[in-house]
C-alpha cells in the first residue's frame, strides 16, 4: 500500500496481521488490505466501501472467536457491547478470493482514527465507550468497570468503558486532535474528564476536585478533573463528542433559551448519571 504517516507492513501475530492505511485529515477513514482468508471486524454501519471478493457477515459480539460457551458465550459477548453503548452485532469482513482485497471504514465524527498494535501496549487498551471503530480478527472487545464510585460518577465516561484485548491492530476514533503522553511511574496528568480518550492498563485513573469552590462554579472547567497516574500511555482528544454536541445545541437554541454551560457546576450535575 502507499506510504503514509499511518501505514503498516506485517509481522507475526496471533490476530490476523492486516495491512492498512489511514487517509484524510479531519474526516478520516482507514483502508484495510486483506490477504485471502484474513478478516477485519468493524462496528455496524462503519463501512465505506469494499472489494467484491470481501464477504460480509454479521455476528453476535466481537467475532474474536474466543468467547467460548457456545451460544451463551456469544450472548455474553454481545451483552458486554450493549452496556458500552454499542450494537449487539459486529460485522466481519473476510477476503474470500485471491490476491489482495481492500475494505474501508470511516469515523462518524470529525477527528482522528488512531491505529494501536495491542501487543505494543501490553495487550490491553481501555478507552471511551464509543471509541472502537474496527480491528483485526482476533481482538476481543469487552468492558472495563470503574470501581471507584467518584470516578464512575464524575470521570466523564460513567462506570463503564471499553476494553480491547489481544495482540493485533485496533482502530479507535477520537474527536479533534489527539495527543499521546507517556507517563513515568508516579507521574500525574490532570485532564478535562471528557478529553480522556484512551489509556493503557498500567495507568491509574481517578478524579480530583477542580480547584476552589469559586473555580468550580464560575471557572467553566467542570467540578472535577481526571487524574491519570503512570506508568503507561495516555491518549487525549481535543474535541470530545459531548463538547461538540453541546456547542451545536447551544447554537440551535432560541434566543430566550438557557444554556446550562459545558463546564459549569449546573451542566456537570445535569450530565452526572450518564457520564457526559
Amino acid at each position: 500500500m502507499p506510504n503514509s504517516p499511518w501505514s503498516h507492513t506485517r509481522n507475526a501475530s496471533l490476530s490476523d496481521d492486516i495491512d492498512f492505511e489511514i487517509k484524510g485529515q479531519e474526516l478520516q477513514f482507514v483502508e484495510i488490505e486483506l490477504d485471502p482468508g484474513e478478516s477485519a471486524v468493524a462496528e455496524a454501519g462503519a463501512m465505506v466501501w469494499k472489494d467484491a471478493s470481501v464477504d460480509m457477515s454479521t455476528v453476535f459480539g466481537d467475532g474474536s472467536g474466543d468467547q467460548g460457551g457456545g451460544f451463551m458465550g456469544k450472548l455474553l459477548g454481545a451483552g458486554k457491547r450493549l452496556v458500552t453503548g454499542e450494537s449487539l452485532f459486529t460485522t466481519v469482513f473476510t477476503h474470500k478470493g485471491s490476491g489482495k482485497a481492500r475494505v474501508a471504514f470511516s469515523a462518524p465524527i470529525p477527528g482522528a482514527i488512531l491505529p494501536i498494535k495491542l501487543d505494543s501496549v501490553g495487550g490491553r487498551l481501555i478507552c471511551q465507550k464509543d471509541a472502537f471503530l474496527c480491528a483485526a480478527r482476533g481482538v476481543s472487545i469487552g468492558i472495563q468497570f470503574q470501581q471507584r464510585i467518584m470516578t464512575g460518577l464524575f470521570g466523564g465516561e460513567g462506570f463503564i468503558m471499553q476494553r480491547l484485548d489481544g495482540d493485533g491492530w485496533v482502530f479507535v476514533q477520537m474527536g479533534g486532535t489527539v495527543v499521546e503522553r507517556e507517563l513515568r511511574p508516579g507521574e500525574e496528568l490532570h485532564v478535562d474528564t471528557g478529553c480522556v480518550a484512551a489509556y493503557t492498563a498500567g495507568i491509574e485513573f481517578d478524579v480530583i476536585r477542580a480547584g476552589s469552590v469559586k473555580s468550580m462554579i464560575f471557572g467553566g472547567e467542570g467540578v472535577f478533573f481526571a487524574r491519570l497516574r503512570g506508568p503507561g500511555k495516555v491518549w487525549i482528544q481535543s474535541l470530545p463528542f459531548s463538547r461538540l454536541a453541546g456547542r451545536m445545541l447551544a447554537a440551535a437554541m432560541p434566543a430566550g433559551g438557557q444554556n446550562r454551560g459545558e463546564g459549569s457546576i449546573l451542566g456537570g450535575l445535569g450530565n452526572l448519571l450518564d457520564g457526559d
